[in-house]
């Protein structure tokens, strides 16, 4: 199982929310080139990051930090938040991105998870984010009347790879993964599945890696210290 140590950035910062409520951001590290090259230190080989400014406006004003990090680490960078459109997607990964996120879009644009599917193929992840088992969009802020399970059917349908699903309720909160979502969604599709939100301990990707899942993104573990990054690689690749 891959380990994706995650970074979130807003106004150029690296932060956490809770629960995905941008009123409870937070500043988690000072650096955001020092914290990635820790990571890599660690032995992590893939970086989870996020912009939580173009998440909500759907703009790249972050995008020369994702750039720095994949051109001066010999990290993998998957990058999401905001990634709506075609010429988004041809941009990052044109420019040294290994893989996109599209979150949004998916739900409201299908026909763009299509389109970057059938030009990028394994490059293209979706997030699925859920409220209640719902598929919540717009940086978490509008929820919708899809569920789960069945958004990640029809992504696998049509060809996508790899699915990041986060149980929203549990993002932040180091309360634990929700397992039960997570067999859920890695039994009703195709996709390889990463999960996201809820990592406290080493416990939580020693569940993860039990369910078959293809990876596991962690934050807020890494950064609190409930969570040792070299550890937990270590226990996902044993």
């Amino acid at each position: 199982m891959v380990i994706l140590p995650a970074i979130d950035i807003k106004d150029g910062q690296c932060v956490r929310l809770y629960k995905g409520d941008y009123a409870t951001v937070q500043k988690v590290a000072d650096n955001y080139m020092d914290t990635a090259r820790a990571f890599e230190n660690a032995g992590a080989e893939w970086i989870h990051m996020v912009d939580l400014d173009g998440a909500k406006d759907a703009t790249q004003q972050n995008k020369d930090i994702f750039l720095d990090v994949a051109k001066n680490t010999k990290l993998k960078v998957e990058v999401g938040g905001g990634i709506r459109s075609m010429d988004t997607v041809e941009m990052y990964l044109k420019s040294g991105i290994s893989r996109v996120i599209i979150g949004s879009a998916a739900v409201k644009n299908p026909q763009l998870v299509k389109d970057a599917v059938k030009e990028y193929g394994e490059r293209i992840a979706v997030g699925i984010d859920a409220k209640n088992g719902f598929v919540a969009t717009e940086g978490w802020l509008e929820t919708s009347n899809v569920h789960f399970t069945q958004l990640a059917k029809a992504m696998s349908d049509v060809g996508v790879e790899y699915i990041i699903f986060t149980d929203i309720s549990k993002d932040g909160t180091l309360s634990g993964v929700n397992a039960q979502q997570l067999d859920e969604i890695n039994k009703c599709c195709k996709a390889n599945i990463i999960a996201s939100g809820g990592v406290h301990t080493i416990e939580d990707i020693k569940i993860c890696k039990n369910l078959g899942l293809y990876g596991t993104i962690c934050g807020k573990s890494i950064y609190s210290g409930s969570l040792d990054l070299a550890e937990a690689v270590k226990t996902a690749g044993n």
